[in-house]
């Protein structure tokens, strides 16, 4: 099918009939505002106001191609190489994670609870999403980002340069670091990989073939490696009354705060997303 005419609303037709058996609905309606923001800088009420807008041929090339990609279920942030998180426009590719709504809660919990802190670090990075807008919103703070990942950690300090920010990024494996830094942070927020790979059966196609597998996946025997290191990490790490955030599986909330318990952490809680699901777990070294 070719877009009927140059004008908006051929393009918006086109793009809904042609995607509308591939995905549902409201997600082909919220891409298709996404592309023509990202491309043509059109607004929401733009696009419903303006149904005559003329679009060239190279214009039209642009949405037919992002079309022919999103049936092949590459995400659409990847074809656009970048995405909104938290205000902040971030470059995405396979290397990183696409930011998710969840992880925006967590950032907004951290920057709730913490208007004074000075000293935090985001262990596994991926595109510095957590790093950046905390940043951006703590500008005193001095943040520290890691991540095992030297291509995930290239595109994090090109957000970084991009959106005018400082933050300390290093390749760390933190399961195997020394727990002793002798250097101390107010925070320590992870989004570690959670999900189970006897869990890729349910995932949707554009995550399991294009997102990057070492960003996502633990092994079945051990889904809580990261956690166990990480907190072992963090008791060495934090400072008195210093705190910790964790995005999970939504199946080991109980399990994760059981393991931040063992380590001395008080104050434990478990937090929901705007789906109700299980997907952080704070506490305190110390009381708050």
């Amino acid at each position: 099918m070719k877009i009927a005419t140059n004008q908006l609303s051929s393009v918006i037709t086109y793009f809904k009939n042609e995607l509308n058996s591939f995905y549902a609905p409201n997600e082909v309606q919220s891409m298709l505002f996404v592309v023509l923001h990202h491309y043509f800088k059109l607004s929401k009420s733009e696009i419903i106001l303006q149904p005559t807008k003329l679009f060239s041929e190279s214009d039209l090339l642009l949405v037919i191609n992002t079309v022919k990609a999103l049936k092949t279920y590459k995400p659409l942030a990847y074809i656009l190489g970048e995405w909104e998180f938290f205000g902040i426009t971030l470059k995405v590719n396979e290397y990183v994670l696409i930011p998710r709504p969840e992880t925006e809660e967590l950032v907004q919990l951290i920057l709730h609870e913490n208007p004074l802190a000075t000293s935090i670090l985001d262990i596994g990075t991926g595109s510095g999403c957590i790093a950046l807008a905390i940043k951006k919103n703590l500008p005193q703070a001095k943040v520290e980002a890691w991540d095992v990942s030297e291509k995930a950690l290239a595109i994090a300090k090109t957000n970084a340069l991009e959106n005018k920010l400082t933050v300390n990024f290093k390749c760390v494996d933190i399961l195997n670091i020394d727990v002793a830094l002798h250097e101390k942070f107010d925070v320590i927020v992870s989004n570690p990989p959670y999900i189970q790979q006897k869990e890729k059966g349910l995932m949707d196609k554009n995550v399991l073939d294009f997102e990057p597998h070492l960003a996502l996946f633990v092994e079945n025997n051990n889904p809580l490696l990261f956690y166990e290191k990480i907190g072992e990490f963090a008791v060495k790490n934090l400072n008195k009354n210093g705190k910790i955030y964790f995005e999970i599986n939504e199946a080991f909330g109980n399990e994760v705060a059981a393991l931040l318990r063992k380590n001395g952490f008080q104050q434990v809680e478990i937090g929901k997303d705007i789906n109700g699901k299980d997907r952080i777990v704070q506490a305190c070294l110390g009381s708050f």
